[in-house]
Formats: structure tokens, C-alpha cells, sequence
């Protein structure tokens, strides 16, 4: 940990999550960087890599033959030396016991797979885990969106969804295949909303919670077209879809892509017990309708996926967003450490441009 070599990371800096130990991860692969971390997620109630981080770690170096210190549950400190010859496999298998996030577990692979030339393509099968959870983008999101912005660039990831997980005892099955970009990443500059035409759903709910007579599906999706018509007077193809899964479940996401290409999206809702259909409902589509009537491009949960990419591509880039949030004013900060490149944000009356 001593070592002068290792560029030194405070886990602790900004939201003191997980999201600071996977970026960190990622880029210590993608640039080549080794890396000394300490304080891992200090500002949550059980700091430490729990599950999901320790799995996530082991996993990117496995697939990048990196060297990754003895770390367990609950270590604060590790570092990570990343292989210098780029020797990348091209399959990877994961068992996950939890219902731990798929779409967060993928997340430092996918920005480390940017520097990889070869193999053209990496399989990772996992099996566990969940498709859906909190304060994570569920899998329906990344398709949809992330990894539309992320093709448009030049690095392709596909999803097979073979079976959904939900908390707490998850039980997916998925494959995701990544395509390394052959060449430079093309610019992304997403600044204006454009002209939306048709607004697009997914409503996965798991078979536990059919019932003869009450239809949850049907009383979602209704409630969302009612007040889509209402404020924005916009088309709606919204379908509901049965899966069976090991815990029960309900996901609802709404996005929209514009002429300009931007995709803009509700982000993940989630149901539970105490919140009706009709809530869930509203909630959903209050979130599209915000963006845009107020013409963002960019909703907050893609603005800190795309700032490695940002940070990376060599060309200028530039997003606007609605607010600047926890997660990707880390992932800045993040970025200006591991590259050459730095960042403006240009603030306006109800909006933000970030500039790399």
C-alpha cells in the first residue's frame, strides 16, 4: 500500500459508496493505472465490500488477468495491478447468491472493456443475482438505453434475459455478450431533447402477484397512459409482460428516443406493498414528463454512466442534464484522476452542460 507507484484512491470521497470502488477498478484496467484504495464505502452504515463488490472485483481481474490483493468481506483497503499485455479472456461465468445488481456487477467490466482490443468478443454468463433492485438500473434500462448511447459510440453490449431476479433472493439467469470497439470511440454530445413522438414501457411483474381479478398490469399501465394523453398528449406503446422469478416482484420503465437521438427515460420504479398500482403509476410517468417538458436529454441515471465514456473518448463531448447528482460529480472527480482530460460544467436556469 506503500508502494509509490500506486495511484492512491480516499473511498470516502464524495458519496462513499460502491460506485467509487467499481469506477476506480475500471480505470485501473482501462489506463493501466495500479491502484491503492482505502476507506471503501466509509460513508455507509456497514463500510467494506459486502457480496456484490467483492464478487464484481474478482470477477475483473479474473476476466483481465489483473492481480487483485487478498480481500474479503468487510476489507477496507486492497490494491489492483492490472496486466500490462492486455491478455483478455473471452468467457466468464458468475454464480451469485444474492439478489445483488447485475446491471452494477457489469458496470466496471463494460468501462474496462473499452481498452481491450482482443478477443472481438467477451461472454459472461451469470447466473443469480437480480434484473431489478434499488438504486440500480435494471436490465431493461441498460438495453433500452446505456447501451444505445454506448453503440452509438462504438462499444456494443448485448443482454439475453433468460429468467428476472428480484430482492431478496434474486435467482436470475443472463447472458451479456461485449463487443471491444475496433477503433476510436465517436463522441457523445447529447445537448438538445428534440422532437419526441411515441413513449415506450416495460411493466415486468412476476407470477406470484396474478390475480383473478385484479389485473396489476392492466391498472399500471393505464394509469400511465391517462396522464402521459393529459400532460404531454404524446403516443404510448406500453406492454406488461408475466416472468416467473424466485421472489415476487414488480418493475416499471418508460423511455422515449427523440430525432436528435437522445433517449430520455423514467429511470427504474419499483413497486412494494405500500405503494398502489395507480402510484406506481403516476410516479413512472411524472418522471418522463418532468424531462420532457423541460427539454433534458439526459436523465440523472444515465449522466454518471456516461462520463467514463466521456472521459475517455478522445474527442470533445458535452450532455445536458436537469442536476448534477452525487454519483456522477464522484465519477468526475474520478475521471480527472486517471486521465489528462478535464471537465467544465456550464450551469443554466434549470439545467446543466458538462463538458469533457
Amino acid at each position: 500500500m506503500n508502494n509509490k507507484n500506486y495511484l492512491k484512491i480516499d473511498g470516502s470521497l464524495g458519496e462513499g459508496g460502491g460506485a467509487i470502488l467499481r469506477l476506480s477498478a475500471a480505470y485501473s484496467i482501462l489506463f493501466k493505472k495500479p491502484i491503492a484504495i482505502k476507506n471503501i464505502r466509509a460513508n455507509r452504515p456497514n463500510p467494506g465490500l459486502r457480496l456484490q463488490h467483492l464478487l464484481g472485483l474478482k470477477s475483473l481481474s479474473d476476466l483481465s488477468n489483473s492481480t487483485l490483493s487478498s480481500c474479503n468481506i468487510g476489507t477496507r483497503e486492497l490494491t489492483l495491478i492490472p496486466n500490462l499485455k492486455n491478455e483478455v479472456k473471452s468467457n466468464l461465468s458468475l454464480k451469485v447468491n444474492t439478489a445483488a445488481s447485475i446491471g452494477l456487477l457489469l458496470q466496471p467490466i463494460q468501462i474496462a472493456c473499452l481498452g481491450f482490443k482482443k478477443p472481438e468478443k467477451i461472454e459472461i454468463k451469470i447466473r443469480g443475482g437480480g434484473t431489478f433492485g434499488k438504486w440500480a438500473p435494471c436490465l431493461n434500462y441498460l438495453t433500452a438505453v446505456t447501451y444505445k448511447i454506448f453503440e452509438a459510440s462504438g462499444l456494443k453490449i448485448k443482454i439475453d434475459i433468460h429468467k428476472h431476479g428480484f430482492y431478496p433472493k434474486g435467482g436470475a439467469q443472463i447472458d451479456c455478450h461485449i463487443y471491444p470497439p475496433p477503433k476510436t470511440l465517436n463522441p457523445i454530445n447529447i445537448t438538445e431533447l428534440g422532437n419526441v413522438e411515441r413513449i415506450h414501457g416495460d411493466i415486468i411483474i412476476t407470477n406470484q402477484l396474478r390475480r383473478n381479478r385484479d389485473n396489476i398490469g392492466t391498472r399500471i399501465r393505464k394509469i400511465i397512459q391517462q396522464k402521459l394523453k393529459r400532460d404531454l398528449n404524446i403516443e404510448t406503446d406500453i406492454k406488461f409482460t408475466w416472468v416467473d422469478s424466485i421472489s415476487p416482484g414488480v418493475g416499471v420503465f418508460l423511455w422515449a428516443q427523440s430525432d436528435t437521438g437522445a433517449i430520455i427515460s423514467s429511470g427504474t420504479i419499483l413497486g412494494d406493498k405500500k405503494t398502489s398500482s395507480e402510484k406506481l403509476g403516476n410516479i413512472t410517468a411524472q418522471k418522463i414528463i418532468s424531462y420532457i417538458q423541460n427539454e433534458i436529454p439526459i436523465d440523472n441515471y444515465l449522466s454518471d454512466q456516461l462520463i467514463p465514456l466521456m472521459a475517455y473518448i478522445e474527442e470533445k463531448s458535452c450532455i445536458k442534464v436537469s442536476e448534477i447528482t452525487n454519483h456522477t460529480r464522484t465519477n468526475l472527480e474520478l475521471s480527472k484522476r486517471f486521465t489528462k482530460k478535464d471537465y467544465k460544467i456550464v450551469k443554466s436556469n434549470n439545467f446543466y452542460k458538462i463538458h469533457f
